[in-house]
């Protein structure tokens, strides 16, 4: 099952409103809001991150960057750094690299959010593809995710 039908099942068993959305290829999460015609911010970008060796999911607005500093604050950690594309695909095998859902608990990932994107109404985000969104209530996001929000990010909120 490709990662849009799962998405759209786990939302549909959950009954959570969403909107699917087609558009031309986007790669970054600018790219897909200029596409949308949506500002940055909704975008929930999904960086995968090891922190001291452990896998985990960092979801952010799509303009901020991660404060790899913060987070090894906020983590208490020896390291937090970018996962290669090599290290984490096969995490998401239905999926195409880099356009992972924010839905790391689908894929065994905790998911940490940072805060500045918890203060949008609205989140739109890859379901898999560079051709596929999906918009959803943030507050929907959160109740299925359950991500952690904390304060990892830097740069326009």
């Amino acid at each position: 099952m490709d990662c849009l039908t799962k998405l759209e099942a786990f939302l549909r068993d959950n009954k959570v409103p969403f909107q699917v959305q087609h558009h031309p290829v986007a790669y970054t999460a600018q790219e897909l809001a200029a596409s949308e015609h949506i500002p940055g911010r909704l975008v929930a970008k999904s960086v995968v991150a090891f922190v001291d060796g452990r896998m985990v999911m960092l979801v952010l607005p799509g303009p901020r960057k991660v404060d790899f500093a913060k987070a090894e604050a906020l983590f208490a950690a020896k390291e937090v750094r970018l996962a290669r594309e090599a290290e984490f695909a096969a995490t998401f095998p239905d999926c195409d690299v880099g356009a992972m859902p924010p839905f790391g608990n689908m894929y065994g990932l905790p998911v940490y959010v940072d805060k500045s994107l918890a203060a949008d109404d609205k989140i739109v985000f890859p379901a898999g593809t560079h051709t596929d969104t999906i918009s959803m209530r943030y507050a929907d996001f959160a109740n299925l995710a359950q991500p952690t929000v904390v304060d990892f990010g830097h740069g326009v909120p």
